[in-house]
């Protein structure tokens, strides 16, 4: 399976700036630095589509991109370690969260962990804030081609045994991980 047209959008800094479609939309969530921006390179075979960066918190802003005129994908600032200002947090948290619950197009969080660490607080911590709020979500173990591959299976079952989710796997660099994943945003969304 394969994303043949995906175009960037708009940034927005709030709900009230991102434009209807009318198509679904899918919301990716997770730490600083995990691997959202490469996930939607990887997927579009395109790596120049959303900036990347070794640094956290590069991503500001509500980056919305087009996937083929069937969804919106979504990819919103990390949680977690950013060198932003106190304040400047506390924005991106309010207007998250009024993106996440007031978005009518909205039909899937995708939440992005690590796979070579433990779980941390602050994904847990957005765990109980999607359950609490009976949001549809996954969750994609990124990184999964630097997790030894005797371990892989264990700690996918691991991540779904803790966030109560089904679990993908994916590398930015291996795209063996990418049909699986496709095929169900397309079953999910369309």
């Amino acid at each position: 399976m394969i994303i043949k047209n995906a175009k960037f959008l708009i940034s927005a800094q709030k709900l009230s700036q991102c434009p209807n479609l009318g198509l679904p939309e899918v919301a990716l969530l997770g730490r600083s630095n995990v691997g959202k921006s490469s996930f939607i390179n990887a997927i579009t075979n395109n790596s120049k589509l959303a900036k990347t960066s070794n640094k956290p918190g590069k991503t500001r802003l509500i980056n919305l991109f087009d996937f083929d005129s069937k969804y919106i994908v979504a990819d919103l600032p990390g949680y977690g370690y950013a060198q932003v200002s106190r304040e400047m947090q506390n924005d991106w948290q309010k207007n998250l969260e009024e993106y996440l619950l007031n978005r009518d197009t909205l039909k899937l969080l995708i939440q992005f962990i690590d796979s070579r660490h433990e779980i941390q607080k602050n994904d847990l911590q957005m765990q109980e804030w999607i359950i609490h709020h009976n949001l549809p979500s996954i969750v994609i173990a990124t990184k999964i081609d630097l997790t030894s591959k005797s371990k892989i299976f264990s700690k996918l079952n691991e991540l779904k045994k803790v966030t109560k989710r089904e679990v993908f796997p994916f590398s930015a660099s291996d795209k063996r991980y990418n049909d699986a994943i496709i095929k169900y945003l397309d079953e999910t969304l369309i």
